[in-house]
């Protein structure tokens, strides 16, 4: 027998939608507030009637006031005292209809039927002019879907990898070992001082993003100087690749000293998830965008995936790990989505943690890599055949989780490889077959070293040995955040040169 209802208590058990609306009201909250408790509500509902075992959840249960208003706004049955000129409603409009105005009375309420419910009642006459006004309903039912959808979809791409790497490549028009570098490039002294100066509020917004953008035009010229084929903006905006996240999305706290220790003289401060997780508004389409219009060649848009975010937080104990990987996942997919909207035609979703979140248990490691991997496929779902997706992994024994990392479904991997003395080479070797694009490290950025031109030239080769040509990439181990530019120059000339080495050589074998 399946099971359904037709609504659902929606102020919440603690009555917070109740708080929120009063705060709102006061002018003591903002709309966002609000969203944010409205929309915490609504993924809790969703849970607890899945939890009983409902079969068919209904979504648009919720209203901010009342069910029968938000039909009203739906249908644009605005009564013309309230001033609205047509558009999307918003809660200036509905709250005036439900509770009134300096200048105008609220509409009519009445009790619905023999309940002590009470409903505003619609004013209509030949005044009023149906329109689609509020997509309300509609929003709700993807939300519903999306949050439902965790536990029944595997979020795949609709083509397969072969496919779309064909479709990318008539768009990109990329050479044979193309290259790239991956994301950050060197926090000097400098740029460090000015984003501390403008969190402490030193200096304007205006500064901060005029002294920002003079270091991405600086990192994009150099690139294109350098002769390198996908570009990145460098990062400068960003402190740590989690924290950075964190603080613009809800549900995180951050400590004020609560450094851990990376490696050598490496520290990070680890955030903490407290509650659901949500993105407000893009955290780098901005910056990304911007970029984008400083060089005709492919820009990376760059962001940190679901599970790395997740492995390197403390993690909120009263909800299964996957849950809130799941909604970190949801709120990376928003931000893909709006970075390929805004012209970024590659776009990688960083994935350094995702081996080191293993449990040692071997019977808990299959359920993990499903949900670990399958949190990373939300995040790039919803994209283009065109939009090409490249993931960074570092530091890890790999070779063991291969398939998983293939079932990650990545249109080009990078992935460290200088330091292990080429291990990950050898599960190819061994015949695994792996048909995406792939960029095993070519030089150890964590070392001051800078590589010779035959050097890199011979890992190269190495790497031809085992993988085909047309899915290799040359790319440095890891981000040059932590390098000095006097280091970063030359070792990337070199691998740009012993790329174009290796590209001479397959031209002439032909």
């Amino acid at each position: 027998m399946a099971s359904h209802i037709v609504g659902y208590p929606r102020m919440g058990p603690k009555r917070e939608l109740k708080f929120a609306l009063e705060s709102f009201w006061d002018g003591k909250s903002s709309a966002e507030d609000l969203q944010k408790v409205a929309a915490d509500l609504r993924s809790s509902i969703w849970k607890q009637m899945a939890a009983a075992g409902i079969k068919y959840i209904p979504s648009n249960t919720f209203a901010y006031y009342d069910q029968v208003l938000d039909t009203t706004a739906m249908l644009g049955a605005v009564p013309p005292r309230y001033g609205w000129n047509g558009g999307e409603i918003g809660f200036d409009v509905y709250f005036s209809m439900a509770r009134g105005n300096a200048s105008c009375p609220a509409m009519e309420m009445t009790k619905w039927f023999d309940t002590n419910y009470h409903y505003i009642v619609p004013e209509l006459g030949p005044d009023v002019n149906f329109s689609y006004a509020s997509h309300k309903a509609v929003t709700e039912y993807k939300e519903a879907k999306a949050a439902a959808a965790l536990r029944g979809s595997e979020h795949r791409r609709a083509t397969t990898v072969s496919a779309r790497l064909d479709a990318q490549q008539k768009k990109l028009n990329l050479p044979v070992l193309p290259t790239t570098t991956i994301g950050s490039f060197p926090q000097t002294m400098e740029l460090r001082r000015v984003r501390r100066e403008y969190k402490a509020k030193k200096i304007s917004e205006e500064e901060y993003v005029k002294a920002i953008k003079e270091e991405i035009n600086k990192v994009v010229k150099l690139q294109e100087e350098l002769d390198i084929d996908v570009l990145v903006h460098g990062e400068p905006e960003r402190n740590d690749m989690v924290e950075y996240f964190g603080e613009q999305l809800s549900g995180f706290a951050f400590t004020v000293n609560g450094w851990v220790q990376s490696y050598g003289s490496r520290c990070v401060k680890p955030p903490i998830i407290y509650g659901d997780v949500s993105r407000p508004k893009p955290m780098t389409v901005f910056w990304s965008t911007m970029a984008q219009s400083m060089t005709a060649r492919p820009m990376k848009g760059m962001l940190t995936g679901p599970v790395t975010i997740l492995n390197w937080s403390f993690v909120r104990n009263d909800q299964p790990r996957f849950e809130t990987c799941y909604q970190i996942a949801l709120a990376i997919k928003d931000e893909v989505e709006d970075l390929e909207k805004a012209g970024i035609n590659v776009i990688q979703i960083d994935e350094a943690a995702l081996r080191e979140g293993l449990p040692l248990r071997k019977s808990e490691q299959s359920f993990y890599l499903d949900w670990a991997v399958h949190s990373f496929r939300i995040t790039n779902c919803g994209v283009k055949d065109t939009c090409q997706i490249h993931t960074h992994m570092c530091y890890s024994h790999f070779n063991d989780i291969i398939h998983s990392i293939i079932d990650m479904d990545a249109d080009v991997i990078t992935i460290e490889n200088s330091r292990s003395d080429e291990k990950l080479l050898s599960v190819f070797r061994e015949g695994v077959k792996y048909g995406a694009g792939i960029g095993p490290g070519v030089y150890d950025i964590h070392s001051p070293r800078i590589p010779s031109t035959e050097e890199i030239a011979d890992r190269i080769t190495k790497m031809l040995a085992v993988l085909e040509t047309n899915i290799l990439w040359v790319n440095p181990d890891c981000g040059l955040k932590t390098r000095k530019y006097t280091e970063v120059k030359p070792a990337l000339k070199n691998m740009v040169a012993a790329a174009k080495l290796l590209r001479t050589q397959l031209a002439s074998a032909k």
